[in-house]
């Protein structure tokens, strides 16, 4: 029932259309597949192309048109909406130790680093007391398809307020009166018109 449960949040934040701590976070091998460009008729999302150029850098264009042929349901705006709660959810639970959402959240070799940093800090006796003051700013910056796996990454401007306490709960590192910029970079990946809706952290950078 959890496990259902998480599913229907992620397909509410990801779907398609109807970290700042002392220690960085986990980080896999990226390995985004080339990308097949399509004609640039298509819409990538259904507001003006002002707007819609504050989310995606010129690069990333051509994978999402790629995206958009695969799967015409997928809405770029929607998209943004989703990996910015989709962040929040996967910070917090990393934050927490909740390695079962993790493990709903990102593909198996991600929530694995995850778990691995997770099992590192409780054998230190370290906690986290940290927070996501807020998302400044959310950008596609690559995205790319193979086949039908689709890859698209996106740049997180955020402030987050951190703390790391010891065994002892004494504070060893940071603040939670002063929130540092962090400027994250995750990409996710789904398979197109498969039956599972949902698109998972796959890989994790910061700039």
């Amino acid at each position: 029932m959890v496990a259902g449960f998480l599913a229907l949040r992620l397909y509410s934040v990801l779907g398609k259309r109807t970290g700042h701590e002392q220690q960085p976070l986990p980080r896999t091998a990226d390995e985004r597949p080339a990308t097949v460009p399509v004609p640039r008729t298509i819409d990538l999302v259904p507001e003006p192309r002002e707007a819609a150029n504050r989310h995606i850098e010129p690069k990333a264009e051509a994978g999402l048109r790629s995206v958009v042929a695969g799967e015409p349901g997928f809405d770029v705006g929607q998209f943004i909406d989703g990996a910015k709660a989709a962040y929040r959810m996967t910070l917090e639970a990393y934050w927490r130790g909740d390695e079962k959402e993790l493990e709903q959240l990102a593909q198996p070799d991600v929530a694995h680093a995850f778990a691995e940093a997770i099992a590192a800090r409780a054998d230190s006796g370290e906690t986290l007391e940290n927070r996501l003051v807020s998302i400044e700013q959310a950008t596609i910056v690559d995205a790319a398809v193979a086949g039908r796996e689709a890859q698209i990454t996106v740049r997180f401007d955020a402030d987050i307020a951190a703390v790391t306490r010891d065994a002892d709960g004494h504070v060893i590192a940071g603040s939670l009166t002063d929130a540092d910029q962090t400027h994250d970079v995750w990409t996710f990946a789904r398979t197109l018109k498969s039956g599972d809706p949902n698109w998972r952290l796959s890989d994790t950078d910061e700039e």
